[in-house]
């Protein structure tokens, strides 16, 4: 399910949270037990906030079931509204979501995309030889690569604004209303997506052996072949490695004619600014902009700041009695299988590198702050942690100023890999939630809304906890 996100820092990122909704904490014993959807008085108008029934991944740690019950999120679950535009028309009669005039409009684009992709017929993508092996793809000619897109392809929708105004959740209404005659189809966030491509790159390079070639052709092909319809979540551009192989990436999938729909922070005009040879993704940005539906969701409306009910995983400041609670906490979901007792400096292999984990069972982990956001580790580290543990536990995060960027763009970016695999989170920190970075200046007059709405780094929060 989607979580609640309580936010702390937005940057070209997407911002660190510290509630990760039900899934955070499923204890009956530490949470209410949730009310029903159709509850007229929770209306939510992001998935970002979004209460169901939880799945046998994410009640089994807490509660000890093990049912094999898979349920769907109510607000994406097959009925019979099977459009984005009646799946949102009924989630709002029912008090799912309230009624907002900006994600009407996008709701609306997302229509009209639907309705273009019932009768789109994607093209075959040929293949320069009959073998399928990857060697044989990169050296055959590349003679029957298009160079521009079929003529009857839908434009694809790029869907950018502020965080909490429901963007995720109606790009995932959208996927999971596609017409059931496109089968080919993926929804995946943007990290997740660019970690297998540069593993397919690095395939491809080796394939190639020392006579070289372009690597991006026979992945944008292999990547078409497997979605015509590719949906990302969070597209953002932050090293120049990302910002060559899109730029080339972007245009084969195009040409190749695969829909995208995506979601941003930022204006396609503000990807990648002030980067290291930016000039060289400029074509990039001009193609997002000719090629794609570019739409704001202006929403003045941030869903992420209505009061939702408390779950206790946020533990300040660093009292005796707060270290002491969090790790009874961890010593219970460590204590119930006596065959998989938490052992220390478990080893996590990606990408060639080794992370050590310090303690840890076969499902939940417990990191200070210093290994986990003190060191130099990436997405890919990020996602193996949170794809190996349920449950993670950070411990002694500390209150961050400009001075601890870096420490804090990896600490969002932990927290995007926990929201995507679902993973349940519990932290003890020294200051509230929405002090944990924060770079007030002291004698300022203007108030603390203002500077957030000017500052580029500026410090949001919700009552997510």
């Amino acid at each position: 399910m989607k979580a609640i996100r309580t936010i702390i820092l937005t940057t070209p990122r997407r911002y660190i949270t510290l509630s990760i909704n039900r899934r955070a904490l499923l204890s009956s014993s530490l949470i209410p037990p949730p009310r029903p959807t159709n509850d007229r008085g929770r209306a939510f108008n992001s998935s970002l906030a979004i209460e169901y029934t939880t799945n046998h991944h994410e009640s089994s740690i807490f509660n000890g079931s093990h049912t094999t019950n898979n349920i769907n999120p109510p607000i994406f679950a097959p009925q019979e509204a099977t459009t984005p535009l009646r799946r949102f028309h009924k989630l709002v009669e029912t008090g799912v979501l309230r009624g907002d005039d900006h994600q009407t409009l996008i709701i609306h684009k997302l229509q009209n995309l639907h309705n273009q992709l019932i009768n789109y017929d994607p093209p075959v993508i040929p293949h320069p030889s009959a073998s399928n092996s990857l060697l044989s793809r990169i050296f055959s000619l590349d003679t029957t690569t298009p160079y521009i897109p079929p003529e009857n392809v839908p434009k694809g929708l790029y869907l950018f604004g502020d965080v909490g105004t429901g963007k995720t959740m109606l790009m995932d209404l959208f996927y999971h209303t596609l017409p059931p005659s496109l089968k080919r189809k993926r929804r995946v966030h943007f990290h997740a997506f660019m970690i297998d491509v540069h593993k397919r790159v690095h395939a491809a390079k080796i394939a190639m052996g020392i006579n070289g070639g372009d690597p991006i052709l026979p992945v944008a092909r292999d990547l078409a072949n497997e979605a015509s319809v590719l949906c990302f979540d969070e597209f953002q551009v932050t090293d120049i490695a990302d910002a060559m192989i899109l730029r080339r990436l972007l245009e084969s999938l195009t040409n190749f004619g695969v829909v995208c729909v995506m979601t941003s922070n930022r204006h396609p005009d503000d990807l990648y600014k002030n980067g290291i040879q930016r000039s060289s993704f400029i074509p990039a940005i001009e193609l997002l902009k000719s090629h794609f539906d570019v739409t704001s969701i202006d929403s003045r409306t941030d869903y992420r700041r209505i009061p939702r009910a408390l779950s206790h995983v946020y533990y300040h400041p660093l009292t005796p009695s707060n270290v002491l609670e969090v790790s009874k906490i961890f010593e219970a979901l460590t204590s119930s299988d006596p065959s998989d007792p938490p052992i220390r400096n478990r080893e996590l292999h990606t990408w060639g590198r080794t992370l050590v984990v310090p303690e840890s069972s076969s499902k939940v982990a417990k990191f200070t702050f210093e290994d986990l956001c003190g060191k130099a580790l990436s997405a890919a580290d990020y996602l193996e942690v949170t794809k190996t543990f349920g449950t993670v536990f950070v411990l002694d995060v500390p209150k961050m100023g400009l001075h601890s960027k870096d420490m804090a763009r990896r600490f969002i970016t932990f927290i995007d890999a926990c929201y995507e695999s679902k993973t349940k989170l519990f932290v003890t920190s020294e200051v509230p939630v929405f002090q944990v970075f924060s770079d007030d200046a002291p004698n300022s007059a203007e108030s603390s809304g203002e500077r957030n709405r000017k500052s580029p780094n500026r410090c949001v929060y919700t009552a997510g906890l």
